[in-house]
């Protein structure tokens, strides 16, 4: 079987997880992929450390890409192992339970078997009275899209048979860090599942990575789940944004138009502006948060933004114009202009602005076992 287990600034956890994996799987044959998103701390060298002391352990090294789930699946699918196992390099999942958790993917006709940490008999001390609020909420709307009566469809501790992957990977969102409900809802069939209770343990070391995007990204998976076949999802939080660059065009035109005085013509342009820098703060933020612009690279985005947005207006114009001397009811023609414009700025945008920066995944990884490194 293999242990997937994502890391970034994990140096005080990965040995301690090794040694404690060591115990647990006594009896099985095993190997563990940790695939670490480029941390800035000792965490590779650690890893490094361990794989050329053990042929067991393997490190896989993303370059420019992030994000947990996808981090998950580069992992599992890095490995031919008929049985795969996910779980946290912070120490708060109990590996004590992989045997379990095999034994019933083995003798039991189920699909994935979750740690659950609200099923009957688990002991949750890791989570604040917050967090937990917050995961009963998510649960439920994971179970709303699932249509199922889960315990824990969030957990980051689960087992699945490699067959069970290979039949939704190609269907799967990779957004965010709820693997699992990614994993129930993109599969073509109601996988079997099974949750067993277990021992969610205190973080003793190191940060937790959550934070208001992570629960952004959820609700993206969740909504990539219901429309993302009509309409890409990425789309509908663009336009969102966009809708939220009226306000602040409107609010701003009030400021320079009717309080500071300046001429109409000025404050519209300065308002329009005001209202392309909003948005592409926003998106950069929210719409393209796996592909964030950060540095030198952020002004230059703003810079194509901004060109972009403009051609994008242009463009709604001459098509509104066009269309109402053809008596087109100006409401009508207005938005079909403007739906010209949104799609013209999100389909240049995504292409130029927030074009992918990751490397091809052929060749994206670099793959450590023991004291060989290959590409």
């Amino acid at each position: 079987m293999c242990v997937v287990i994502p890391t970034l600034n994990e140096e005080q956890n990965v040995r301690p997880l090794y040694e404690r994996l060591k115990l647990a799987l006594n009896d099985v044959a095993w190997e563990a992929v940790f695939v670490d998103d480029d941390s800035s701390d000792a965490t590779r060298t650690e890893l490094t450390s361990l794989a050329r002391n053990d042929h067991r352990v393997r490190l896989l090294h993303r370059i420019d890409r992030r994000g947990l789930s996808s981090a998950c699946v580069e992992g599992m699918l890095a490995s031919t192992a008929p049985y795969l196992v996910v779980m946290d390099a912070d120490l708060q999942h109990d590996e004590r339970l992989i045997p379990t958790m095999l034994d019933c993917l083995i003798q039991e006709p189920v699909d994935i078997v979750l740690g659950s940490r609200f099923k009957q008999g688990s002991l949750c001390t890791g989570l604040s009275a917050r967090r937990e609020k917050l995961s009963e909420l998510g649960i439920r709307l994971a179970n709303r899209v699932l249509h199922a009566e889960l315990t824990d469809p969030l957990t980051g501790f689960f087992a699945m048979r490699r067959d069970v992957l290979l039949q939704v990977v190609d269907r799967l969102c990779l957004k965010g860090f709820k693997i699992v409900v990614d994993i129930l809802a993109s599969s073509p069939r109601r996988l079997r599942c099974k949750e067993i209770p277990m021992r969610f343990r205190e973080r003793l070391n190191g940060a937790s990575k959550l934070d208001t995007v992570i629960h952004a990204e959820f609700l993206f998976v969740l909504a990539d789940k219901l429309v993302g076949r009509l309409v890409p999802v990425r789309f509908l939080v663009f336009v969102l944004v966009g809708l939220t660059g009226v306000l602040m065009h409107l609010a701003a035109l009030t400021l320079l138009y009717r309080w500071a005085e300046l001429p109409f013509l000025a404050a519209q342009a300065a308002a329009t502006y005001a209202a392309m820098i909003s948005n592409f703060c926003l998106n950069n933020h929210l719409t393209y948060h796996d592909l964030r612009l950060r540095g030198g690279a952020f002004y230059w985005g703003l810079l194509s933004f901004c060109v972009i947005c403009s051609v994008g207006a242009s463009a709604n114009f001459t098509v509104a114009d066009a269309l109402f001397s053809r008596n087109v009811p100006w409401a009508l023609a207005g938005l079909l202009g403007a739906v010209i414009g949104a799609v013209w700025n999100y389909g240049v945008t995504s292409t130029l602005t927030w074009r992918s920066r990751a490397r091809p995944r052929s060749s994206g990884a670099l793959s450590e076992r023991s004291a060989s490194v290959s590409l």
